[in-house]
């Protein structure tokens, strides 16, 4: 390994819009989620295992793993209104997951309480963006990554999009962070129909944790999964891995 890199890459996706003029009572909150590899974890087991899985249920691994039209049946996934097939498909998912060694850090923006508490709020995006930075970069100086620079892979959203997600993500790398430290991190940024592993297990990790948060007391399977890849601190999840704010 490349000294100048470090060990570790990370992908990044979201579920939720994060506008705040019209919020959806359906699901209103914004998830940021970061997913952690070790590079040699993500080589020989992340990306073997989710092409193991195309090829047995969709008989090759051009398909592109989507939550929503996974959760909806839709497109290449229509096969999944089938119980059984679909119960199958959903037991492989949720075992490669649960396989997987993989750190997660979730940022969770709960956007009415947001509004509530702030006249002027900033985007739920960037809040999640910095809360997201600040506890990674902590992670990777417990693995021994300080100077080492870390890529980070996010899917492009759109020309201007794009270019607010940069302006802040320099910002918050350059010393806008609760330490005033400069991290070590490269944006990446990646077509939506680039069919990458670490992106696709990212879109799926993303809502249940949003889910979660909004009820709780629901029975939430994937999520009971996702916990304990959460990112601990002092042995806590919650403010560490896992940070919901307000």
């Amino acid at each position: 390994m490349d000294d100048q890199h470090s060990d570790y890459i990370v992908y990044v996706d979201e579920s939720g819009d994060h506008g705040l003029a019209a919020i959806d009572p359906q699901y209103p909150v914004f998830v940021l989620a970061f997913c952690i590899f070790r590079k040699e974890d993500y080589r020989l087991r992340a990306v073997p295992a989710l092409q193991a899985l195309k090829f047995k249920h969709f008989g090759h691994d051009m398909v592109v793993l989507h939550e929503r039209d996974i959760r909806k049946a839709k497109d290449a996934f229509s096969f999944l209104t089938d119980i059984e097939r679909r119960e199958k498909f959903m037991q492989d998912l949720n075992e490669i997951i649960a396989e997987t060694p993989l750190t997660l850090i979730a940022s969770v923006i709960q956007k009415e309480k947001l509004c509530k508490r702030y006249v002027y709020p900033k985007s739920p995006y960037d809040v999640a963006l910095a809360f997201g930075l600040e506890r990674l970069h902590s992670f990777l100086k417990t693995r021994g990554q300080q100077g080492r620079l870390t890529h980070l892979v996010f899917e492009r959203r759109g020309k201007r999009e794009d270019a607010e997600l940069a302006l802040e993500f320099e910002r918050v790398c350059r010393g806008a962070n609760y330490k005033g430290e400069e991290l070590a991190f490269k944006l990446e940024l990646a077509d939506k129909r680039t069919n990458c592993s670490g992106l696709q297990l990212a879109d799926l990790l993303a809502r249940p944790i949003g889910r979660k948060i909004m009820d709780p007391k629901t029975p939430n399977r994937a999520f009971d999964i996702l916990y304990k890849k959460f990112y601990q601190s002092g042995g806590q999840v919650e403010g560490r891995g896992l940070k919901v704010f307000p």
